[in-house]
């Protein structure tokens, strides 16, 4: 995938209508400072195109980036992150599962997780909730700069072990600083459907 153009072109807050886009969309799904938003500047070719923050919980919408005119990609509200009201929780989850329910052009949802760590049971349930939901998501394990080489595959085993992953999930470690896993995750975009014109 070449990135020709990008640009932020709606947010939707809690009680904003989804947008009725005719192109495919790509969501990225993870809880707050996993590193959505470094995910979705590295895969622009952006350095802040998507806001970063040393705030976790920043991103209190779903922001759709038209890429190409070719397709979105749809950055989800982070989940679990503590210091957020029950009832701003609730309405978060309730803004994702409608976006998750209701888009006609969602093709595709990758799941990130820090690699660092065990997943949470906050990850645990999404997970499930996009299975459920009867996507196959992608799991990205960000962070990889942070450990050594030598531990990557160990973690990505804690990592499909603690959210029950079948075997065929796809899990791609990903590092925002040196773009490994950048390439997979590319190719992964140019496999959705176009309708016709990938």
């Amino acid at each position: 995938m070449v990135i020709k153009s990008a640009s932020l072109e709606t947010v939707c807050g809690i009680t904003s209508k989804l947008p009725d886009n005719q192109l495919p969309e790509v969501a990225f799904a993870g809880k707050s400072n996993v590193g959505k938003s470094s995910l979705i500047n590295a895969l622009m070719n952006r350095k802040s195109l998507a806001r970063t923050s040393s705030q976790p919980g920043k991103t209190q919408t779903i922001n759709f980036y038209n890429v190409n005119n070719e397709l979105y990609l749809v950055d989800l509200p982070g989940y679990g992150y503590a210091k957020v009201s029950l009832e701003i929780k609730a309405k978060w989850g309730k803004m994702i599962e409608n976006y998750l329910k209701k888009s006609k052009q969602l093709k595709l949802v990758f799941l990130l997780i820090d690699i660092r760590h065990e997943p949470s049971e906050n990850d645990r349930v999404m997970y499930r909730w996009i299975c459920d939901m009867g996507f196959q998501p992608v799991i990205i394990a960000t962070k990889l700069d942070k450990i050594n080489r030598s531990q990557t595959s160990k973690q990505v085993k804690i990592i499909r072990e603690g959210i029950q992953a079948s075997k065929d999930t796809v899990i791609i470690p990903f590092s925002a600083e040196t773009k490994q896993g950048r390439d997979e995750i590319y190719a992964l975009l140019d496999q959705v459907d176009f309708g016709g014109e990938a």
